[in-house]
């Protein structure tokens, strides 16, 4: 299992809106960093759901249920999307503030690489984001 961090505008999509709909489309991407680890995902890698703009935090995890598939928002065939299901709300959202400020994250590519918007995430940086959404 690959694990990953996928950013959304609340104002545009949030967790909310995701756990109503029960299963969403995770499209729009338009950076090939992020496009490429969008492909990279297959059904049932797991994902963080992070507030990007307003909240700044992980309030979440998801659940790839459908990989690498056309976006539908995109005329020219380029750019990929997959779907996503809510698995986890967090009872405590870890914020960019707490990521930024745990020595074992540094590399973390939230940290190094902040404006791509789907993430890879080691099973080691996993860990210890789970661990800080308990407590």
């Amino acid at each position: 299992m690959n694990y990953w961090l996928v950013k959304s505008e609340p104002f545009k999509y949030s967790w909310d809106d995701l756990v109503a709909e029960g299963e969403g489309t995770w499209d729009g991407v338009r950076n090939y960093a992020a496009r490429n680890n969008l492909r990279a995902m297959e059904v049932g890698d797991e994902a963080f759901f992070y507030h990007s703009r307003e909240g700044l935090e992980i309030v979440g995890i998801v659940t790839v249920s459908v990989a690498d598939i056309p976006d539908p928002t995109d005329d020219t065939g380029k750019w990929s999307a997959v779907k996503v299901k809510p698995k986890r709300k967090f009872d405590h959202p870890v914020t960019l503030k707490a990521i930024k400020a745990e020595p074992k994250l540094a590399d973390c590519e939230l940290v190094r690489l902040s404006r791509l918007s789907v993430a890879r995430i080691s099973a080691e940086e996993w860990e210890v984001i789970c661990a800080m959404a308990e407590g």
